[in-house]
């Protein structure tokens, strides 16, 4: 089996988006992955605060990351997200992917969001498909 680190690599050289996001991978490991990014002002919505959709597509990424870090081609068929706190551009964001069940096909995952002071700002929860064919 590849490692986690190696998977992860060659997904984020494609990965646009999340270089888009500016993340940065701080911790990985099998089935677990942490993630830290800074919020741009491009990112915010009419109300000044960062649109859902960034913080929602932060955890996301980390979901990915620790998903695939066990070898196993996954992707996401269900997700969902509660945000908790405002966000503010020049905020510095840590998702925590944390893996709650690994089944043969099915696995979930835990992403709480946080921000610099450590109050949560959002919880994702994800359910992946496992493939079955290795990276």
């Amino acid at each position: 089996m590849r490692e986690p680190k190696s998977i992860v690599d060659e997904m984020m050289s494609k990965d646009t988006f999340s270089q888009w996001l500016g993340i940065e991978i701080m911790e990985l490991g099998e089935g677990h992955c942490t993630l830290k990014m800074t919020v741009r002002a491009e990112m915010c919505n009419g109300f000044g605060v960062t649109h859902g959709g960034i913080t929602y597509s932060f955890a996301d990424s980390a979901l990915a990351f620790a998903c695939n870090s066990q070898g196993i081609k996954s992707m996401s068929i269900e997700t969902g997200i509660s945000h908790t706190n405002p966000v503010f551009p020049g905020d510095v964001l840590t998702a925590e992917a944390r893996e709650l069940s690994l089944k043969n096909k099915i696995a979930i995952y835990d992403i709480p969001v946080k921000n610099q002071k450590g109050e949560l700002v959002a919880l994702f929860k994800g359910t992946v498909y496992r493939s079955g064919k290795e990276w």
